[in-house]
């Protein structure tokens, strides 16, 4: 799929983070790629994140995932289905991403689909995430408000954040292979207008400061000793014992400065950690462990690898090694041949590797290492 009218260089100039976006369908062909039963099945499904949002009287309501079959048939009127990570299990949804990778991929999300019938919506209320919300199937309308913050007032409800007075600043109703695009924290509220409604919704995260602070804090504090404490050898009386002292304070803040200021160490726990999977609960491991032997041979013929849908692959260079490669919570030094490779993975959803890197042992060892863990397959079609 490819955006064929839409100036990106003028998106991020004028509208990424800034303000939101309606941009009539771009596609060169839009052709919806989930059908609503596929959408049904997946719903179904154990480990699969789904919600079913329905109106009781004057209140929405919401139900959590694996849904039983049947339950479809039960449904009145203004239903919604919403399925997250559908891109792990579709690939015609994950090639949803490609076209928006002007974006970096360690900020990609995934691709959330919903399908709703005449009315149906989960109301107003506004994410701390941008998003492109393209439109697959049937009409929906969108209503977007201001932007809001912590403090903007919530109905009370125990699953869903709603706004109560809720006022529109733009209206849009979006056909098949529309786009709008809403920054983080905008108001908006979509409502299907029709029935067989599909929205994908491909969002993007953020991590928030509180966020990066409590996990990297934690994870230096785990490889701390316990006799790395405040010392003070240098002790003299003061003149109040109830004192803290402004010294004492500078040693101690001085020690937490200086355990979590290390920039290079900052750097791999963050690949480590912005990498873990979405879905912590899948296993996509194959039967059996790669053999190197085989691995080398499929190189050699030129049989493409293939990224898994639901993985995560990005790097970071850092000097010695050339390049520190992240897969799904794991990381790899990478250097020469490797990191040729890595950055080849990291580029693209799918590869050859050309022959000069087929032959290399440190090649096929990283190749091997990352089909053990189901990030990598060969793709023998």
């Amino acid at each position: 799929m490819h955006l064929a009218r839409f100036d990106i260089d003028l998106f991020l100039r004028d509208h990424w983070q800034k303000r939101p976006l309606l941009i009539r369908n771009p596609w060169s062909a839009w052709r919806n790629p989930l059908e609503p039963d596929e959408l049904a099945g997946l719903a179904c499904e154990e480990g699969v994140e789904s919600r079913l949002i329905t109106r009781q009287a004057d209140r929405l309501a919401m139900e959590s995932g694996p849904l039983p079959e049947d339950r479809f048939t039960e449904l009145g009127d203004a239903w919604t289905l919403l399925v997250q990570a559908v891109d792990h299990h579709v690939p015609d949804v994950a090639a949803l991403i490609q076209p928006f990778r002007f974006i970096p991929d360690w900020r990609i999300d995934d691709v959330m689909v919903s399908y709703a019938t005449d009315g149906g919506g989960v109301g107003p209320h506004f994410d701390q995430y941008d998003v492109f919300l393209v439109q697959g199937l049937g009409r929906r309308r969108w209503r977007v408000g201001p932007r809001c913050d912590s403090a903007t007032p919530l109905l009370p409800h125990d699953d869903l954040r709603l706004i109560p007075d809720f006022e529109a600043t733009g209206d849009y109703v979006l056909e098949p292979g529309d786009i709008l695009y809403v920054p983080p924290c905008f108001a908006h509220d979509g409502v299907a207008v029709g029935g067989d409604c599909m929205t994908y919704s491909i969002g993007f995260r953020a991590p928030s400061r509180a966020e990066l602070i409590e996990n990297w804090c934690r994870h230096q504090a785990d490889d701390m000793v316990d006799e790395d404490r405040y010392a003070d050898p240098d002790l003299i009386i003061q003149p109040n014992a109830g004192e803290i002292a402004a010294s004492a304070l500078d040693r101690m803040h001085a020690m937490v400065l200086e355990a979590l200021s290390d920039r290079r160490a900052f750097a791999r726990w963050f690949g480590l950690y912005n990498s873990l999977p979405k879905s912590a609960d899948m296993d996509w491991r194959p039967d059996e462990p790669a053999d190197e032997a085989t691995v080398r041979a499929l190189l050699a013929q030129g049989v493409p690898l293939s990224r898994n849908p639901a993985s995560r692959f990005s790097f970071i260079r850092q000097g010695e090694p050339e390049l520190l490669l992240f897969v799904d919570g794991h990381g790899f030094d990478c250097d020469g041949d490797t990191a040729r490779l890595a950055e080849g993975l990291c580029m693209e959803p799918a590869m050859v590797v050309d022959a000069e890197l087929a032959a290399s042992a440190a090649v096929v060892t990283l190749v091997a290492a990352l089909i053990d863990q189901g990030s990598l397959a060969f793709d023998a079609d």
